[in-house]
């Protein structure tokens, strides 16, 4: 059988979200369980989702899921079908967003355990696509309308934010592919592991103004 343009995007799209799995335990951001679950956009309708776990994922294990929670190809374990809502809802509210991670990483976690913003203090956050502080959405049961509620409202009252944190239990983070979301999310455990820190003696300082612009126009200067 011809491998079609779609046939391709899927499998390229799935390396890459294979990749990106990785890459959070090289970094060491994963909780001690190692828990996430991620996502990668497919067209307006299906996405590829891990399939109840991501320590040694193969790009074949993901599952191909429509944003109705429909599996389409592939197995995914009770766990995992819990989430799609959380995951579709995400990709709805933001058309431009090609991936979504949630982990439990300790740090940011005990933001989202105090029902704490994260500040945006940290110089990879603005380089990585959250120059705000991330919100958090108020707690409902995993998977559940009052959970998807809470976050499509949080979603559409923080229109650029590019993370969230779920209180009482872990973090989700979105971007335009895998790799630029894997790195927001260790760019955002760092910064709250800093600020865990830095409570320690004094407290974290927020940027002088204009910050964002000037970290801006770095990246621009070196890129042109």
């Amino acid at each position: 059988m011809a491998t079609t343009d779609a046939d391709t995007v899927k499998e390229e799209r799935a390396r890459q979200l294979a990749e990106a799995a990785e890459s959070l335990f090289a970094a060491g951001v994963m909780s001690h369980s190692g828990y996430a679950n991620l996502s990668a956009r497919l067209d307006g309708e299906r996405l590829l989702l891990t399939p109840g776990f991501v320590r040694g994922l193969r790009p074949e294990q993901l599952a191909v899921v429509g944003f109705d929670g429909q599996v389409l190809e592939g197995e995914l374990q009770s766990v995992s079908a819990e989430i799609i809502a959380m995951h579709s809802t995400i990709y709805k509210a933001r058309p431009h967003v090609g991936a979504v991670i949630h982990t439990h990483s300790p740090s940011a976690t005990a933001f989202a355990v105090a029902n704490r913003p994260l500040p945006c203090r940290t110089e990879p956050m603005l380089r990585f696509g959250q120059a705000e502080d991330v919100p958090v959405v108020p707690w409902g049961p995993r998977g559940s309308d009052v959970a998807v509620r809470g976050m499509a409202e949080v979603l559409e009252q923080r229109p650029t934010t590019s993370s969230v944190l779920l209180a009482n239990h872990g973090l989700l983070v979105f971007g335009p592919d895998s790799a630029a979301t894997a790195h927001l999310v260790v760019a955002i455990e760092e910064s709250a592991e800093a600020e865990i820190a830095a409570a320690a003696i004094g407290g974290g300082v927020d940027f002088p103004p204009g910050a964002q612009e000037a970290v801006r126009a770095s990246i621009a200067r070196v890129s042109s």
